[in-house]
């Protein structure tokens, strides 16, 4: 099981490598949230997988609450930056 784990981590950690990348490179502010909101996704994600290795249920609660605050926050980045785009 522990080989699961690491090919899991492994590949959470090039697509966070990826999104580092696009959120660098991003020519537009909602590339950039993209990036962000897909960053977050991936910080669930390798908690998750931390939670599994450990059979620690304990934060899950946790996880809800990051995955809920990045997706508030993403979407209002998003609308603000929708926003700023139509009165340029």
């Amino acid at each position: 099981m522990t080989v699961v784990f690491t090919i899991v981590l492994v590949m959470l950690t090039a697509a966070g490598a990826l999104t580092i990348v696009r959120l660098l490179r991003g020519p537009d502010t909602l590339d950039r949230i993209a990036a962000l909101d897909v960053l977050v996704v991936l910080v669930v994600a390798a908690a998750a997988v931390y939670i599994a290795i450990f059979q620690d249920g304990s934060n899950i609660p946790l996880l809800a609450a990051v995955a809920l605050v990045g997706f508030v926050g993403s979407a209002t980045a998003a609308r603000l930056a929708e926003r700023r785009r139509r009165h340029r």
